[in-house]
């Protein structure tokens, strides 16, 4: 299988054109964030202490951490920003496409047990992934909102098709099996590597990856070989950092300093951060932050892919 060119060795952006497939743009949007992750900074005010107008949600405290900040479409690199422009928690800017973000309803649509089987592909989506019981199903219901849009379990690996759910009947989010399950068989970890790959190489429509890494541990291999392996195959994604409420004491408890060590492991592959948001399904931090970043991506696709 061809491997899509790493994001970070293009130098300049070319022009968009409508003509180009849904696919292209996908590509694009993650070109587009490695450049502009590239460009000097400015003064940009630490997002941590920022707090966007659209956020309901608590604003975490200071982390030094790697705030190189993703400039999405329509932002220029060197445009002039105030602290409204910056989303708490995150290093992510808030361009023109950002619009209502509002999840107004959400149904299941169905799931499937091969890339093959999912809906249609007229509508742009989000995957939702992650290692099991790093709380993708609670951060699916906490964005829509519905207690049990996506059952949650203490067992790890509950999830083991691939699980649409339509929303505001304009765009899906997509709940994919978690990995690293030990407890299941060799094969069952195969027949997901096999299945969650060709899902992410051939949907047209994906128009992100929400990469879920719980920020109460230090960095778990297993995720940045998936964060490694995404950015090689120039998949965009954003880090959603789960759980960053809970701060243990001793070295690697506090959530900014293993997001920061996380940062620190994927330079390889990633010289400059995608997009970040610190995140929490229990006091409701960085959900109405995400909602707006996807807003803005989405509706760049949506302008693009018509």
């Amino acid at each position: 299988m061809l491997l899509r060119p790493r994001p970070f060795l293009l130098q300049a952006l070319k022009p968009l054109h409508s003509s180009r497939g849904p696919l292209a743009v996908r590509r694009t949007l993650s070109a587009h964030a490695a450049a502009a992750d590239a460009a000097p900074r400015g003064d940009a005010p630490p997002p941590a202490r920022t707090r966007h107008k659209n956020s309901r949600t608590p604003v975490p405290p200071r982390v030094s951490v790697n705030t190189a900040l993703f400039f999405p479409p329509g932002v220029e690199r060197d445009a002039a920003l105030t602290e409204e422009m910056v989303l708490p928690g995150s290093n992510i800017v808030v361009g023109p496409y950002s619009g209502d973000s509002r999840v107004k309803e959400a149904e299941f649509i169905g799931c499937s047990a091969h890339a093959r089987d999912c809906p249609k592909d007229d509508r742009p989506e989000f995957a939702v992934l992650g290692r099991s019981n790093v709380g993708k199903s609670s951060l699916i219901n906490a964005l829509t909102r519905r207690k049990e849009a996506a059952l949650t379990s203490k067992k790890p690996g509950k999830t083991q098709t691939i699980n649409h759910f339509l929303i505001n009947k304009s765009w899906y989010l997509v709940d994919l099996p978690g990995y690293g399950f030990a407890a299941a068989s060799k094969t069952a970890r195969m027949d997901w590597s096999s299945f969650t790959k060709g899902y992410f190489l051939n949907r047209d429509t994906l128009v992100g990856v929400l990469l879920l890494v719980d920020a109460s541990v230090p960095p778990q291999k297993i995720d940045l070989d998936c964060a490694n392996w995404l950015g090689r195959n120039n998949v965009g994604l954003t880090f959603v950092f789960t759980k960053c409420d809970k701060v243990k004491k001793g070295k690697g408890g506090r959530p900014e300093e293993n997001i920061k060590e996380f940062q620190e492991n994927i330079k390889l592959v990633y010289p400059e951060p995608p997009p970040w948001i610190m995140t929490s399904s229990t006091t409701g931090l960085g959900r109405d932050g995400l909602l707006l970043h996807m807003s803005q991506l989405r509706n760049y696709w949506d302008n693009e892919a018509t």
